[in-house]
This record gives structure tokens, sequence and C-alpha cells, in this order.
């Protein structure tokens, strides 16, 4: 192809004194001897080259100026196919790039650091623009003025920090270009103060003749130690005299300690210390002992408690609370051990505003099937009270045992089943919700009135009973059939569901009582009276059936005179009767 008119073609200075011009190379695909040939010239004498041009990927070609500052040039290109040219007319002093500054370093306070650098261009005026990154990888960017343009300082840093730096400059005059970024300089800020107080928050325990405090201690997102801590300072005295404060210093590596304090009521302090002062004191008050306090010290040693603990729920992102807020409180604070089963059980607290009454509290620490304790406390001039009790899970297992059944009263069609109270205590995995009991004839599928069906895994069916009372400790499987074998068994369910079932108990309903009566009266009695009749046959005879006497075989009709169709008629002249009776003429008549 011929060759198209150079790309980008501009030419600028580093020093005043040589000038560099650069543009794009081009592909001909023609190569050795046919390949293009550039050439750089004034554009008034174009047969003269100013310079050799190298190509090896962007083009470029360099010439001392001399006095002259104004210059005219043109760029040619040339291939057998063709001949291409471009032109730049420019002053010197308008197109200075300078070298990138050398030699950066920097003085340091807490808020601000000076920096410091060099460069060539010593005769020519320049101005420097300085980026600052933050810890946080914001960019901020500072101009130096010209009259001062070998240094900037950056002010509004955080103490103890460390930010990272490089410079850049241009011509102050005539602005070309930025020169090429120095070096980065990296550079850490003086301590200052720490600014901010620390979170603080205290466990009680009352003993005999005071309490004991266990007080904790941690940096919020709002504390800027601004240094290194190197140590806490813990200060208390008592409110009512006035006495000589106590105190005592701890190193950077504790988060807490234990002090022991009378009845009184008692002012606690906690301060951070670095290399340069402490921080604001974080104010806590105990209140004085009084008569619940002593009282709750009496339950707690007989195993009873005031308030009554709330369960709550579990979700996704943590374990949820709700508490009823009062109007007196300027704050509240909620605290719960990461590890309720271990000692110390590693305690934190999360304080919230006054207008806020429910919370999903979360730690990478919770895990499904243990049981945590919430304290939700109400905060006014840094008075705590605890306000309620809260248990809840994170995710509730299947209990870890079935009830025991202690007692099983059997009837012909029901089996009541007994068990002893479940333990609810704090190593359970979940809240016991109720029981099911499980019925199935060991022969057959189960449907008995008022269950509901449930299959195991092996297809096995069985009737399935729900108690969603977990103080319930009885319950009466109705509606079974006599002289029949059965298993069963008895599981409590938590909102994690229940273990599988593995072990029944079998259990062989008796006979029907009632049946067996009926039986004996429909059967025994019958049979009974024929064996007493087929024995007393004659008597039962006689008694029952009489022998009526035959007209025919009796003597008064013995006689041979007079027969009628067989049958003897006997004359009434014959007979002698005692009282001859005649019911109506009608008769009478035909008599």
């Amino acid at each position: 192809e011929p060759p198209d008119t150079p790309k980008n073609f501009s030419c600028q200075t580093q020093d005043m004194k040589r000038v560099t011009c650069t543009w794009r190379k081009e592909e001909t695909y023609l190569y050795g001897r046919n390949s293009p040939q550039y050439t750089l010239s004034k554009t008034s004498s174009q047969k003269m080259a100013l310079c050799e041009a190298s190509c090896p990927e962007q083009c470029s070609c360099s010439w001392d100026i001399g006095q002259q500052r104004i210059w005219n040039v043109t760029v040619t290109v040339e291939n057998p196919l063709g001949k291409k040219s471009a032109t730049d007319v420019f002053d010197v002093k308008h197109r200075v790039y300078p070298t990138a500054p050398f030699q950066v370093w920097e003085d340091c306070r807490d808020t601000e650091m000076t920096l410091h650098w060099n460069y060539k261009n010593t005769d020519i005026e320049l101005f420097c623009q300085t980026e600052v990154v933050q810890p946080d990888g914001k960019v901020e960017l500072h101009n130096s003025s010209v009259a001062d343009s070998r240094r900037v300082t950056v002010r509004g840093l955080r103490p103890h920090t460390e930010y990272t730096a490089r410079v850049r400059c241009a011509a102050a005059r005539h602005f070309w270009r930025w020169s090429e970024w120095s070096q980065p300089l990296t550079a850490r800020t003086k301590e200052g103060t720490p600014s901010g107080k620390l979170d603080i928050w205290r466990e009680i325990t009352p003993v005999f003749g005071g309490r004991n405090v266990t007080l904790f201690w941690k940096q919020t997102p709002s504390f800027q130690a601004n240094g290194k801590i190197i140590s806490y300072e813990v200060t208390w005295e008592k409110i009512e005299d006035g006495s000589q404060p106590e105190s005592i210093s701890f190193s950077s590596v504790y988060n807490s300690t234990r002090i022991f304090l009378d009845n009184h009521s008692y002012r606690i302090s906690v301060m951070a210390k670095n290399n340069v002062n402490f921080s604001l004191p974080s104010i806590l008050i105990i209140s004085r002992a009084t008569d619940n306090s002593k009282k709750l010290l009496f339950c707690s040693f007989i195993g009873t408690e005031e308030l009554k603990e709330g369960q709550v729920n579990g979700t996704d992102d943590g374990i949820f609370l709700s508490w009823e807020p009062r109007s007196i409180y300027d704050s509240y604070i909620i605290d719960w051990c990461n590890f309720p089963r271990l000692q110390p059980c590693d305690l934190q607290w999360k304080r919230f505003g006054p207008n806020i009454s429910s919370a999903v509290i979360s730690s990478a620490a919770f895990v499904p099937g243990v049981r945590y304790k919430f304290h939700v406390y109400g905060s006014v001039a840094s008075r705590a009270s605890l306000l309620e009790k809260k248990i809840g899970y994170l995710k509730e297992l299947p209990p870890h045992l079935d009830p025991i059944v202690r007692k099983v009263d059997l009837t012909y069609n029901s089996v009541t089943l007994s068990w002893d109270s479940y333990l609810t205590n704090e190593s359970e995995p979940g809240f016991v919700r109720g029981y099911h009991v499980y019925v199935s004839p060991i022969q057959g599928n189960c449907n008995l009135k008022g269950s509901k069906k449930h299959i195991l895994s092996d297809e096995s069916e069985l009737c399935k009973y729900t108690i969603e009372n977990p103080e319930e400790k009885r319950y009466t499987v109705k509606h079974l059939m006599p002289n029949t074998k059965y298993k069963i068994v008895v599981k409590a369910f938590t909102g994690g569901g229940e273990t599988p079932i593995v072990n029944f108990r079998y259990i062989d309903t008796p006979y029907n009582s009632n049946m067996l009566y009926f039986i004996f009266l429909l059967v025994i009695v019958p049979t009974l009276v024929a064996a007493i009749c087929h024995w007393k046959m004659k008597w039962v005879k006689e008694w029952c059936c009489p022998v009526i006497p035959s007209p025919n075989k009796s003597k008064v009709l013995s006689f041979k005179e007079f027969k009628m169709d067989s049958e003897k008629v006997l004359k009434i002249n014959d007979c002698l009767p005692d009282m001859l009776a005649v019911d109506s003429n009608a008769d009478a008549h035909k008599l």
C-alpha cells in the first residue's frame, strides 16, 4: 500500500536545548529496500534532513535547536507506491515537557506532611502537582505554587498513618503536558493524641461484702488511636465521700480486668495511652448496692431469678432481638457470650440509640445448636439497668435424647403413656416445643382415628399424634384393636425437628372382657340349658307338654252301636251330665 499521512505528529523539548518529534508508525506491507523511508526537515528546505528517524514501535527524531525558538518542520514518508507528509509549527517555549522530579523526601508531623523534590530544568519556570494516596485507596491531588515549586504541604492527614505520594511537573507559563511521575514515596505521619473514647462495659457479680466488677474495653470505629497504644489506665473512686481514687495500668495486650468494689456507688474511667498522650476518659457509673441487688445475690445462691427469660429466634443473618423501649434511657446495651460453654466466655456487647427497639445480633462465633443468653440494659447518664433477658439459638437442632416412658397402662382398645419431665437445660440444642407419639401394629398399616400418617425411610407407615404442650407428661392413644401387638415410641421435637426413630417399645392389647361376657351369654348359657333339658327330658316333657287324652281311646266311647265317618258318636241319652249349658239359640238350633 502507499504510505498514509503520519499520525500524531508533534514536537517537544525537555531542556530547551534539544527537540524531539514523534509520530505513529504505519504499516504498508512493503519490506526491505521497499519499506517506507522517513525524513524530518525544515519545511522551507526539505532536502536537508534535521535528524535520522528511528521507528522501533513509534517513530521519533531529535536535533539540537541552538538559539532558534520558532520552528516549522515537516516529516515525509515515502515508498515506491507514494509519498505523504505532515507539518508542525511550534514555539519551543510552548512545547516544554519537563523531566520527572527526583530526590523526593518528606518532613512529617502528626496531621500534615511537607514533600520536597528536585528537578533538572532549573532555568524553566515550573509548577508541580502531588498525588497523595490515602490508606483506603482514595487519591488526592495538591498543586504547588510557581514561587515555591520544589515543595508542597499536605494538611488534614491522620496521625500515625502511612501515605504514598509522587510528584509531576509542567511549564508554568505555557502548559504543554505533565512530566512523568516521580518514583513513589511512602511516608508515615507522626503519632498524635488519641481521639474519641473507648467503648467500655462491665459484668457485676454480687459477693458477700460487695461486688466483683469485671471491666471490658474495646476500640470502636469512632476511636482513633493516632499511634501505637502502649497501655490502658483504669481508675475508680467512690461518688459519695469523694475519697482518693485508685488506678491501675495495663499493657495494651489486655482488654479486661476485675476489681472488687464494696456496696457504695463508684465512678469508673478507662483511658488509652500512646506515646503522646491519653485519650478522653470513658465513664461508667456503678450504682450503690440496694436491697434488690442483695436479694438478687440471695436468689443466685438458691437458683432463682427475678426476670424471666424470653425466647428469641435465629435468622439467616443472626439472632433477632426486640425489647420494650423506655423514654428515660439515652441508649441501650445488649451483651452476650460468644462461647457460653467456656470460661471465660468471651463477653461481647453492642450499643444502640434511644430510638431503636430491635436488632439482629450476629457473630462469626455463633453456631447452630448452642443456646445463647442476651441481657438488654437501658443506660442513662452512664448508669445501666438490666431490663430484659433473652435466650435463643442461631439455628435449633433436634433433641439429644428421647423422653423416658416410665409407665404404660393398657386396655383392650387404648394405651396410656407416662414419661418424665424433659430436662430443658442449657446444653439442649433447641427449645422443646412438644412431643410426637408414633403407633403402628406389627402387621398391617395404621389407620387410627385422630392420627396422621407418617412414612419412615423404609416406607413403613406409622400413626402420628402431636402434643404441642412441652409440659405435658401423659398421653392416651385410643381406638386400638384388642389382642393385637403394637410398636410405640415417644419423641420430643424442637424448632429443629426430631431425631430419627430407631427404638420402639412393643405392647400387646388384652382381650375384650365385654365380648367374652357376651359370648358367654349367647353360647354357654343356652348350651347349659340344653344339657339340663336333655338330662330331664321326661320331666320336662310332662311339665311342658302334658298328654292330651284322645276321645277315641276313652272307655266311654267303647260302644259300637253307631259311627259317623269313622268317629264314634256318643248319644246324649247314654250320659247323665251334671249340667247342660247352651251358648245361644243359634247354636242350640244347629246342634
